[in-house]
């Protein structure tokens, strides 16, 4: 385990279970006073869950969830070419990438890893680019944009994000990587299991993110509407935001692909839970409000418990 970065993902993990337990309490209630209550609900709100009338300073358009998506396949795609070159032709990592991993705590021997923990921060962080790939092609040809906002911060937050998150798995090995060993690449039956969930979560989220889009098409295809509507199918009969559940499913797949026991890594599944859910409690509670024939037994996040 790597203190450092396992503190540092514990604490958006906390304030993110923070802001989803302060939501219940009636004293954090937007009141519209411009208070301390109305810039929490700035910061945990964005699209759909922002009502009309609201400020629009410190906003970006909420099509901008593409700018994410382009940043992690250029930057997780340069550090899976460099992590490639490493283990493949045994070449160094980058000096600022060894600056990044002394700074963090780890060690540059690896005599202590055995092979398969080599083979599993590769293959997590090539499904981790492929998974960028795969929604920044869905951002711009499947999902159709509301006119919605979000705000500033979370923009910035996504941006870090997926630049951590890709830099948390490198960091899982040693800068000499394979200098003096020679390649031998193991695959486990963790690897198995992590990938066969990884492709299970990631269908059913392209499926669900699909349902979604055609709420806006007509039956040729084209954009006809912005506005919001009840989706139906697949994990939609179950709950209101199968595609956060799917996101959060990935990541427990990688922590599956990682061996169960990355301490660091679970701190990375806690953030995703907990950011997650809380964007799906505040688009459950649109659905309810706006739908009054709403399914009443949908739960928002995970099928039949939360």
């Amino acid at each position: 385990m790597l203190p450092v970065l396992a503190a540092a993902w514990s604490l958006p993990a906390v304030a993110f279970l923070a802001a989803l337990l302060l939501l219940r309490a009636p004293a954090w209630r937007s009141d519209g006073r411009g208070g301390v209550s109305d810039l929490f609900h700035e910061l945990i709100r964005y699209g759909k869950t922002r009502p009309p009338g609201w400020s629009l300073n410190y906003l970006v358009p909420k099509s901008w969830f593409t700018h994410f998506y382009v940043v992690s396949v250029v930057w997780n795609g340069s550090l899976l070419y460099w992590l490639f070159r490493a283990e493949f032709l045994g070449e160094s990592l980058p000096s600022w990438i060894q600056d990044m991993h002394r700074a963090l705590g780890r060690d540059s021997q690896s005599e202590d890893m055995a092979d398969s923990e080599y083979s599993s921060a590769l293959l997590v962080l090539l499904l981790l680019w492929l998974h960028s790939c795969r929604r920044l092609a869905e951002c711009l040809w499947t999902s159709v944009f509301s006119n919605g906002f979000i705000h500033i911060v979370q923009y910035y937050y996504g941006l870090g994000f997926y630049i951590a998150v890709g830099s948390t798995v490198l960091c899982q090995v040693p800068t000499n990587v394979r200098t003096g060993k020679e390649l031998s690449v193991q695959i486990c039956w963790y690897h198995i299991v992590g990938i066969t969930m990884y492709i299970w979560a990631s269908l059913h989220q392209h499926r669900c993110l699909v349902i979604l889009a055609k709420l806006r098409k007509n039956k040729s295809g084209k954009v006809v509407r912005l506005g919001y509507d009840v989706p139906f199918g697949d994990w939609f009969e179950s709950v209101s935001c199968p595609h956060y559940f799917a996101e959060l499913l990935i990541y427990v797949s990688m922590a599956i692909m990682l061996g169960f026991q990355n301490v660091t890594w679970w701190c990375v599944v806690m953030c995703v839970l907990f950011n997650q859910a809380l964007a799906a409690v505040l688009s459950h509670e649109f659905y309810e409000k706006n739908f009054h024939s709403y399914p009443k037994h949908r739960k928002a996040f995970i099928p039949h418990v939360f």
